[in-house]
């Protein structure tokens, strides 16, 4: 059994641990009730956007040349990768990293030889991708995620376009995380360009596609032409989607990180609880080894 002294100090130790999770958790709380506000306030202008674009991509038909529509045989995959700038956030990272390597994995079960390139946002995701090798074309390193702003999602979304149209990519995919509530998110690999006409909402609910068709029926004059529409909505849409992502990847990555501070602290507490019972038994086992000592020595005196 440790000693007494030694007892002493990892109790010590336990609980100045336990403070400093505990100060990170409220920090982490603090955080995520702004940043949640925000994601959840910018998704439905995000899914009446989608909606829009389906809707008017199945309106306008074929004779409107819209290059970012257009599919053709997959030789490289361009890859949007959010991940965090910081640590201590549980499995939020190696979870979303998780899906490159099934993509990877999928690749290779179907014997397709295509070039993955990656474009980055968040310094784990980067490290994470060096250390196994993968070139990066692109990192995004400022601002931070926690200090996101639209001009990123912009300037992201603009080398992603040109790369598609440059042809240096067949597609492009995004993989982050979706926040649903803050005890529910998950990471997501879903399809960018080429744009589709049956468009997933990544945060989750009812087709936004769908409900467009529902709404936009019948016949459209479409001012001042479909040329014109589709070149300003949707660079707009795609920058959205990727603004969103975004904000849901920093959203789960607090929520993340709510939970594994809190975590490390219940269970810092727990040791220290532990830690003082065997200390309470140490202590009374000397005590008690002391009055014997004394006893005998009185015993032997007289």
């Amino acid at each position: 059994m440790a000693n007494i002294k030694e007892l002493r100090g990892r109790i010590k130790s336990v609980t100045n641990i336990a403070k400093i999770t505990k100060a990170m958790e409220m920090v982490a709380s603090m955080k995520l009730r702004k940043v949640q506000n925000r994601a959840l306030a910018s998704r439905p202008y995000t899914e009446e956007l989608q909606g829009l674009i389906g809707s008017l991509a199945e309106h306008v038909g074929d004779d409107v040349e819209r290059p970012l529509f257009r599919r053709r045989a997959v030789k490289s995959i361009g890859i949007l990768l959010i991940t965090s700038d910081r640590g201590l956030c549980g499995a939020y990272n190696a979870n979303v990293t998780a899906q490159v390597t099934r993509l990877r994995d999928a690749l290779a079960a179907e014997r397709k030889d295509v070039a993955l390139k990656f474009y980055v946002i968040g310094r784990k995701g980067y490290t994470w991708l060096g250390r196994r090798g993968y070139h990066v074309e692109r990192f995004y390193s400022e601002p931070t995620l926690e200090n996101l702003d639209f001009a990123t999602a912009r300037l992201a979304a603009k080398d992603l376009v040109q790369a598609f149209e440059d042809g240096d990519v067949d597609e492009v995919r995004l993989m982050f995380t979706a926040f649903r509530t803050v005890a529910r998110f998950e990471p997501r690999n879903d399809p960018f360009l080429p744009v589709t006409t049956e468009l997933g909402w990544f945060g989750g609910g009812p087709n936004p596609a769908e409900q467009g068709k529902a709404r936009m029926t019948g016949n459209y004059l479409l001012e001042p032409d479909p040329e014109t529409i589709f070149e300003r909505i949707v660079p707009k849409y795609l920058e959205t989607v990727i603004f969103d992502g975004m904000l849901s990847s920093l959203a789960s990555e607090m929520a993340s990180r709510r939970m594994a501070m809190k975590g490390a602290t219940d269970a810092a507490s727990r040791m220290g609880k532990d830690l003082k019972r065997i200390y309470n038994r140490a202590r009374q086992e000397s005590i008690t080894k002391e009055m014997l000592e004394i006893i005998g020595g009185a015993a032997a005196v007289s």
